[in-house]
């Protein structure tokens, strides 16, 4: 009888045993093992790093909610509740999550609550939903909150390029959920902020003083408005993470240019956003006005680098439109839109950390770029205008007169023209061979070195549009007519993150997750296949082994009665 019972007993024993072990070991072993292609449930090392430096518990905030959200939505809800999870998994601090919807805030102070994600960046989608009573609008906010015990910061998690289908664009969103979410945690947990520079006193970003830049830069860099002739020797430039030149109208001295061909010389980052030519759009109505070269004294530092700015305009029939006065309508001037195909809206990008993903840059006034022999350099073309483009040499006429006809088709010959170049490498200093100007240490000059330089042919893609009203600088990308928000702002932050750490969490931006679709076309030749093997083949399978146990069984106790 004690026997029986030991037997009994001893499964039970070791089962709890196990269990038991099992418990106590998994308190001091964590791991996991991400069994998918693409390590969909693994992080970049730089995200790892941001991670590590976690003190506090994080709450993240999933504002996409709604009823009846299309399958798509949903999947995109699901992918953000499992990055969290994932990060908490990697955190030495709890990270925690939840959902709220801002709709069922009380009217007072849902307005305020909305205008304050737009400083996020979340802006509200207007999505069709399918209820009882049939399709209807509703609004769903795309993006997350992510704070901590002082401060609170948010991002957008839906983006895509124009022209993408809706599954590439939910695909696409899902692969930079990690950086989304990683690039808000760093804001919380590393406040300090590097520093930038903005060149002054060629006429530089004349229309809006820098708001464009200093608006969408706030809280991630320090921007400082630097004279360059204050500047007495490379080294006084050193400590600036980048430096900016927006749209100079005035020539640059043989002084400043050296200044600047060292500092990257010394591994800085070069920003260069140059015009080609001269345009004055106020004397565009009527006969209009003509467009000519302007010469800053650049060109041949950037043709060292690898790359020229010609001295053209690029009109694209992918255009926006520019406020004109259209007449009186009583005593009031009424502002009319004029189709504009100077103001390209470029929606095609490089799949690069700085642009995949993408929505439209506005570039105004653009200029074409070339590139030229320049060993040691990697040149990669980052924004590009669409398939039905012209280039204007100058002198070039500008006139709001030239848009009162169709636009000829045939003319837009030229396709995908670069806009924005990536220039990185080791770089050949211009004064290489040559006398450097007077006033610096021939012993400090460097022939060569490691930087990166970014050219883009219009000196006003991070400058801020003015409100029609009042005159006041709107958000950059902001356009007050069209009602349109650009990604000119985005393009800036990616940039700058790329810049100042191009093997940072930028650099999971770069993760793909492939689409598998159901092949459509076999489901329904191969359909009745399928179901009949899922149903009968588990069936058919413990029948057969049934009919081993059973088999061996009989063998076993026949042979015990023989």
């Amino acid at each position: 009888m004690r026997k029986s019972i030991g037997n009994i007993a001893k499964p039970w024993v070791f089962l709890f045993g196990g269990i038991l072990l099992f418990a106590l070991l998994a308190q001091f072993l964590n791991f996991r093992i991400d069994l998918t292609e693409e390590k969909r449930y693994s992080l970049h090392p730089a995200t790892e790093e941001v991670l590590e430096e976690i003190t506090e518990p994080l709450h993240v905030e999933i504002l996409l909610m709604g009823e009846n959200l299309p399958g798509g939505m949903r999947r995109l809800q699901k992918s953000v509740e499992e990055t969290v999870r994932t990060f908490n998994a990697y955190s030495p601090e709890k990270i925690t999550y939840s959902y709220f919807d801002p709709l069922t805030l009380p009217e007072d102070d849902r307005l305020d609550f909305i205008l304050s994600l737009a400083d996020y960046g979340i802006n509200p989608v207007n999505l069709s939903v399918m209820r009882n009573s049939g399709q209807q609008e509703q609004l769903i906010f795309p993006g997350i909150l992510v704070s901590n015990a002082e401060y609170e910061t948010g991002a957008l998690v839906l983006s895509g390029e124009r022209g993408m289908g809706q599954d590439q664009i939910l695909n696409q969103s899902i692969e930079n959920l990690e950086f989304e979410l990683s690039n808000a945690i760093r804001k919380l947990i590393s406040p300090e902020s590097s520093t930038i520079a903005m060149v002054m006193g060629h006429g530089e970003m004349s229309s809006d003083e820098g708001f464009g830049m200093v608006e969408a830069l706030d809280g991630d860099f320090e921007l400082f408005k630097v004279p360059l002739e204050q500047a007495e020797k490379p080294a006084d430039l050193a400590n600036f993470k980048m430096i900016f030149i927006q749209g100079p109208k005035q020539s640059y001295t043989e002084r400043e240019i050296y200044l600047l061909d060292q500092y990257v010389m010394g591994g800085g980052n070069l920003v260069v956003l140059l015009d080609g030519v001269a345009v004055e759009i106020e004397n565009a109505g009527g006969e209009g006005t003509i467009a000519m070269p302007i010469e800053l004294g650049l060109d041949n530092l950037l043709f060292r680098y690898g790359i020229r700015v010609n001295k053209d305009l690029v009109k694209d029939l992918n255009f926006g439109y520019i406020p004109v006065m259209g007449g009186n309508f009583g005593d009031q001037q009424q502002m009319v839109p004029l189709p504009w195909p100077f103001y390209i809206l470029a929606g095609r990008v490089q799949d690069h950390p700085i642009t995949k993903g993408l929505d439209v840059v506005q570039f105004r006034f653009a200029s074409s770029l070339d590139t030229v022999k320049a060993d040691g350099v990697i040149k990669t073309p980052l924004i590009f205008s669409s398939d039905y483009s012209q280039i204007l040499p100058a002198p070039a006429r500008v006139a709001f007169a030239d848009m009162d006809q169709q636009p000829d088709v045939a003319m837009f010959d030229l396709k995908n023209l670069p806009l924005a170049y990536l220039l990185e490498g080791e770089f050949t200093s211009l004064y290489k061979n040559r006398f450097i100007p007077d006033g610096f240490a021939k012993a400090d000059f460097k022939e060569s070195g490691k930087g990166k330089v970014v050219v883009i042919g219009d000196g006003d893609v991070f400058q801020a549009q003015t409100n029609l009203e009042d005159g006041a600088p709107l958000a950059l990308g902001e356009d007050q007519f069209s009602q349109t928000t650009y990604a000119n702002k985005l393009f800036l932050k990616n940039l700058v993150q790329y810049l100042s750490d191009p093997e940072g969490i930028i650099a999971s931006r770069t993760r793909t997750f492939q689409i598998r679709p159901l092949n459509k076309m076999k489901i329904a030749q191969q359909k009745t296949f399928w179901q009949g093997l899922n149903v009968l083949a588990p069936v058919f399978v413990l029948l057969v082994l049934g009919g081993m146990v059973w088999w061996i069984r009989n063998n076993k106790y026949t042979r015990k009665l023989n």
